[in-house]
């Protein structure tokens, strides 16, 4: 039978340097952190902006596409869309064909707050863009998406 390792700071600290989980979970909230202060005079945070882009589509789609997309479940995606109800950014509407199916709706006043956050987000992508600078945009784009299919 084999038996638990002893743990060390060195071990501890191997992790630390070389964990994929723990990099991407460090940058995801570093990167976020950036947008969300970008994005604040909107009062919106970066994932209620990245949930409301992904309703600018020529179909609304639906809670379970939505959660797909986004890499998360319909829980997450149906608790978030919540506050943006409340402030009238978005319905949530049965199908027209199958009314178990529940389609997402950007309203005209999801749809000009988004427009002013835009401006922003973009001051924030800039940002990000020359922290990264001579790190191969395609490449870490490519790995990003490569880990998360």
């Amino acid at each position: 039978m084999a038996r638990n390792p002893v743990l060390t700071p060195t071990m501890a600290a191997s992790v630390e340097r070389s964990c994929y989980s723990f990099a991407a979970q460090k940058a995801a909230r570093a990167i976020g952190r950036r947008y969300d202060a970008a994005l604040r005079p909107t009062g919106l945070s970066n994932w209620q902006f990245t949930l409301l882009m992904m309703l600018v589509r020529e179909e609304p789609p639906t809670i379970s596409a939505l959660a797909q997309h986004l890499a998360t479940d319909r829980t997450t995606i149906t608790a978030n869309l919540k506050p943006l109800e409340r402030r009238g950014l978005v319905t949530v509407q049965g199908d027209a064909e199958d009314r178990r199916v529940r389609r997402v709706v950007l309203s005209d006043e999801g749809r000009t707050l988004l427009a002013e956050a835009y401006p922003l987000w973009q001051q924030a992508q800039e940002t990000v863009t020359r922290q990264l600078g001579k790190v191969d945009q395609d490449a870490f784009r490519a790995a990003v998406m490569a880990l998360s299919a």
